[in-house]
C-alpha cells in the first residue's frame, strides 16, 4: 500500500510569505553590510518601478538585492510561517492515511489506523521600530523612514541632503513670520535670533551630511567628514581643496562678506550673548559694529541669507 504526500509536495512550489508592515505601511529593512546592519523603512509600490531593482542602503550606501535586506525578526517571522505549514501538511496528509488505513481494513480480522499527535509551530510576531524621519525622495517619490536625518534614498540613491536643507530654510522662513506677528519686541527679537541660529545649523547639517556622504570622492575622505561649516571661511578653503570646487563660486565678493558676516552673527549670540568683540571685528565687514555693544539681528538680512544659502548649497 502507497500512501500519498500530495499535501507535503504543493509545499514545493512554494509559500508565498507577506511580510507585516507598520502603520503608514512601512516594511522594514536592514542593511546586509556587516559593518553597518542598520535598521530602515520602505513603503512599497512607492518610489521606481520594474523588477530585481536594487536597494541602497541609506546610511552606509551599500547596494544590493532586495532579497538581502531581510530583517531578523522577519526571517524568523517567515521561517515560523514555513514550519506552521509543514506542521499543517504533515497532518493533513497523515489524516488521509488514516482515512485509507480504516477504509482498506474495514472487513480486514487486523484493523489499522494512524494517528498523529504533532501539533502546529506557533508564529513569530513583531512590531517594526519606529525611526525618527520620514522622507518622500523628491526624485523617485519612495516613501521611506531613517534613524536621523540624512540618507541616500534606498530605491534611486539620491542623498536627501539638498532635500532636507530645502525643508529646513523653509522653517526659517516660519519663525521669521511669527517674529513678526509678535507683538512683544523682546519675544520678536528672540525669534529673530532663533530664525538665524536655525539657517547656520541646517546649513551646516547639510553640509556635513554631504561630505560624510561622498567622503569617497574626495582626495582625503577623512577631512571631508571632519569639516564644519560653521567657520564657513575655513570650510570653503578644506572644501575646494578636497573637492576641487568653490562654494562660492557665482557669489560676488559682497554677497560672500555678506553671508561670514551672518554666521559670524549667529556666532556671537551663542557663544557670547551678542556682544561684539575684537574677533568679529577683524573676520567681519561691519563698520556699524562696536566692541563691546550688542550686535543688532535684522531680519530682512536673514530673508536675503536663505537664498544665498540655497546658492551655496547648489555647489555641493
Amino acid at each position: 500500500m502507497s500512501f500519498s504526500t500530495r499535501h507535503l509536495k504543493r509545499l514545493e512550489q512554494g509559500i508565498k510569505v507577506q511580510m507585516p508592515s507598520d502603520e503608514d505601511g512601512l516594511v522594514g529593512r536592514e542593511c546586509p553590510n556587516p559593518t553597518c546592519l542598520s535598521y530602515f523603512k520602505v513603503k512599497f509600490g512607492t518610489g521606481l518601478k520594474g523588477e530585481n531593482l536594487p536597494c541602497h542602503c541609506p546610511y552606509c550606501g551599500h547596494i544590493a538585492g532586495h532579497d538581502q535586506f531581510w530583517t531578523q525578526d522577519q526571517i524568523e517571522y517567515a521561517q515560523s510561517i514555513m514550519l506552521n505549514e509543514f506542521s499543517k501538511a504533515i497532518k493533513a496528509d497523515a489524516q488521509e492515511w488514516d482515512r485509507e488505513l480504516r477504509r482498506s481494513t474495514r472487513n480486514s480480522f487486523i484493523k489499522l489506523n494512524m494517528e498523529y499527535k504533532g501539533q502546529s509551530h506557533p508564529i513569530y510576531h513583531y512590531q517594526e521600530m519606529e525611526l525618527e524621519t520620514k522622507v518622500t525622495c523628491e526624485v523617485c517619490t519612495l516613501e521611506y523612514a531613517i534613524y536621523g536625518l540624512f540618507a541616500f534614498c534606498p530605491d534611486c540613491g539620491t542623498h536627501n541632503s539638498p532635500q532636507i536643507l530645502k525643508k529646513n530654510l523653509e522653517l526659517v522662513v516660519k519663525l521669521l513670520a511669527l517674529a513678526d506677528g509678535e507683538r512683544e519686541p523682546e519675544l520678536a527679537d528672540l525669534l529673530v535670533v532663533k530664525a538665524l541660529e536655525t539657517a547656520v545649523s541646517t546649513f551646516d547639517g547639510f553640509g556635513r551630511a554631504y561630505c560624510e556622504a561622498h567622503a569617497a570622492q574626495s582626495v582625503n575622505p577623512d577631512q571631508a567628514r571632519g569639516i564644519s561649516f560653521q567657520n564657513l571661511a575655513k570650510a570653503r578653503t578644506i572644501f575646494q581643496t578636497i573637492f576641487s570646487r568653490d562654494l562660492a563660486q557665482g557669489l560676488t565678493k559682497d554677497e560672500w562678506e555678506f553671508i561670514l558676516r551672518c554666521f559670524q552673527n549667529r556666532h556671537l549670540f551663542a557663544h557670547k550673548m551678542g556682544i561684539v568683540d575684537d574677533a568679529y571685528k577683524k573676520i567681519t565687514v561691519d563698520p556699524g559694529a562696536i566692541v563691546g555693544h550688542k550686535v543688532k539681528i535684522i531680519r530682512d538680512e536673514i530673508q536675503k541669507l536663505l537664498p544665498l544659502l540655497e546658492r551655496i548649497g547648489a555647489q555641493f
